[in-house]
């Protein structure tokens, strides 16, 4: 006879849920004291005598600074921001105790307008007598990190490095082939002389149009021309002497730069080291006082922006970034319209720098903030400062602007709309053996990426689509005090670049970010510019908490690989496009 033992559930459950409840109370205490501990620790930040300024640019540089969970990589994600850069670096040339920056770059990901910014920044900490050494290192130096890095007076790369001078180049990817192996149609609708907006061009062609060809070419010789006469001013090498070295292949590796003279010496780190003691009197390199600049410029950011809670801001720099939608990750249209309405019901805010770094995106979103900025305008100034671009949508909401301001290689224009009505039916009977029915009480009550549209159903989309140009035109008229006919002239989707934007009119004046600051200082005779960037700054004790995860450089290593990262990235946006858009043709991506 065998027995059991028969156990009651109360008996089991209860003392189970008593014990896994006081693992995860004893948890969080942990977490949470830990995240207290490092927020008490970020207030004892303090300088040391004869600190060096360690930056390291890797990773992307965005208009803000942000620390995130990234689920595509499985790890934190740290993204810089410029307006800590440009600020760290304008206080660091006036702290005594900092004596100069050690400069080393790895990849970073941004575009060749913030490079500039980036580099017209540390050319002025120079101007204060201090010293910037930049190192280059690792398997491939690109073209950009040398165009960031050569704005420094002394410049030294790893020996064995391969360098890369080729100029610049664009490779796009065109869908047409695979679309019609998949029996898929993309039905595209663009203003009907939008040629040059060619963002459509890769579901129904299969190579570059003749357009197309010739706006790429333009930018592309625009950009190159300003990184080479750059360079040339720091190096002293002519430009038509570095063109000459990008077409032969002169340099291929470190050693050739430094006959060529792109760089002062081919050096190992630790000699490179050896020279930073020299220059601060150290004993060694242990007695060396390297503080991660981007730890001094966020803090210095920080303490800046949340004492001004206490005082009555006089400037907002509103700053808009990303893909232009309703909602999301970029410039969320539901968002940034209260910012707006906040500057303008703020009576202390006497003027508005309004930062654009954005493609563009949906019509609908950017008529919406098109309609704040207008009401702003209506009650203080705004000064528009373009970012890496500011194209299509993007340029629609800067348009209104008392005045624009980009950098030469700012990449702008692109007036146009396009839409795009994928038909499936095909798809579905030829691959899969799927067929569909209607049924319906009005003829055209059943709308459907399986049924390919009539010609008069594609024309009611064409005459929308022309309806949102003509009044693209008309925006852009009225901010720009063009005709229509003129503005039509230099739109129909066209590309530009900051410097050829100048010439046609739809840009004031040359500039970074802090010269539309001053700008608009001056406009409104502002004396004593106290400055609140918008979004506002929220430090969380929980961001503390991923910043020490992320200082460990190796604890990103892992994830998904940065192609697939790039392509997941293409994916969602293609995803959430809805409507009419107005967006940039390409994604530029200059290494």
């Amino acid at each position: 006879m065998t027995s059991k033992l028969k156990v009651s559930f109360g008996r089991i459950f209860w003392p189970s849920l008593l014990a896994s409840t006081i693992v995860l109370v004893l948890l969080f205490v942990f977490i949470f004291g830990l995240i207290g501990s490092l927020s008490k620790g970020a207030d004892t930040f303090k300088v040391e005598e004869n600190t060096i300024l360690h930056m390291k640019l890797s990773g992307s540089i965005g208009e803000s600074t942000a620390t995130s969970f990234d689920p595509t990589v499985f790890g934190v994600s740290s993204k810089v921001g410029l307006s800590d850069i440009l600020f760290g670096l304008e206080k660091a040339a006036e702290d005594p105790k900092v004596k100069g920056l050690f400069l080393e770059l790895d990849m970073p990901n941004c575009g060749i307008a913030t490079s500039t910014e980036i580099r017209n920044a540390i050319n002025e900490f120079e101007e204060s007598g201090k010293f910037v050494v930049a190192y280059f290192q690792g398997e491939v130096i690109g073209m950009k990190q040398y165009y960031i890095g050569s704005a420094a007076n002394e410049r030294y790369g790893f020996p064995s490095s391969v360098f890369e001078f080729m100029g610049m180049g664009a490779e796009l990817m065109f869908y047409k082939g695979m679309l019609d192996k998949l029996d898929v149609e993309i039905q595209i609708v663009r203003g009907s002389n939008n040629d040059f907006k060619s963002a459509v061009e890769p579901y129904f062609l299969s190579k570059i149009s003749d357009s197309s060809r010739v706006q790429l070419e333009r930018y592309l010789h625009s950009m190159w021309e300003d990184v080479r006469s750059s360079i040339s001013e720091e190096t002293g090498v002519s430009a038509e002497r570095l063109n000459t070295i990008a077409d032969s292949t002169y340099i291929r590796r470190v050693t050739d730069a430094v006959r060529e003279k792109l760089l002062t010496d081919a050096l190992y780190r630790d000699e490179v080291m050896a020279l930073l003691v020299n220059k601060v009197d150290a004993k060694d390199v242990d007695d060396l006082n390297l503080m991660s600049f981007e730890k001094y410029a966020k803090k210095k950011f920080e303490n800046d922006q949340l004492i001004l809670e206490s005082k009555s801001p006089n400037i907002a720099v509103i700053r808009a970034e990303g893909g232009i939608g309703k909602s999301g990750d970029g410039i969320s249209s539901d968002k940034l319209v209260k910012i707006i309405r906040e500057v303008r019901e703020d009576e202390d805010i006497k003027v508005v720098v309004f930062r654009v770094n954005s493609p563009g995106g949906s019509a609908l979103a950017s008529d919406e903030i098109w309609r704040e900025i207008i009401l702003t305008k209506a009650e203080k100034p705004i000064i528009v400062s373009m970012g890496d671009v500011a194209a299509s949508g993007g340029y629609y909401i800067a348009a209104p602007a008392n005045r624009i301001f980009a950098e030469s290689t700012t990449i702008t224009g692109s007036i146009g709309v396009f839409g795009m009505i994928p038909y499936t039916g095909k798809m579905f009977e030829n691959k899969l053996g799927i067929t569909f029915d209607e049924v319906k009480t009005n003829h055209r009550a059943v709308v459907s990426t399986n049924k390919k549209m009539s010609d008069g159903e594609f024309q009611i989309v064409q005459d929308e689509v022309d309806l949102i140009y003509d009044q693209f035109l008309g925006r852009v008229a009225e901010g720009r005090n063009m005709t229509k006919e003129q503005v039509n002239q230099v739109a129909r989707g066209r590309v530009w670049t900051g410097k050829d934007a100048v010439k046609i009119g739809l840009v004031d004046e040359l500039g970074g970010v802090n010269d539309a600051i001053q700008y608009a200082a001056d406009f409104v005779e502002i004396d004593s510019p106290v400055i609140q960037y918008y979004p506002k700054l929220k430090k969380e004790p929980w961001q503390e908490f991923l910043e020490m995860l992320n200082q460990d450089d190796e604890a990103s290593a892992g994830g998904l690989p940065e192609e697939l990262v790039k392509w997941y990235s293409n994916y969602k946006t293609i995803k959430d496009r809805t409507g009419i858009q107005m967006r940039l043709p390409y994604d530029i991506e200059i290494r």
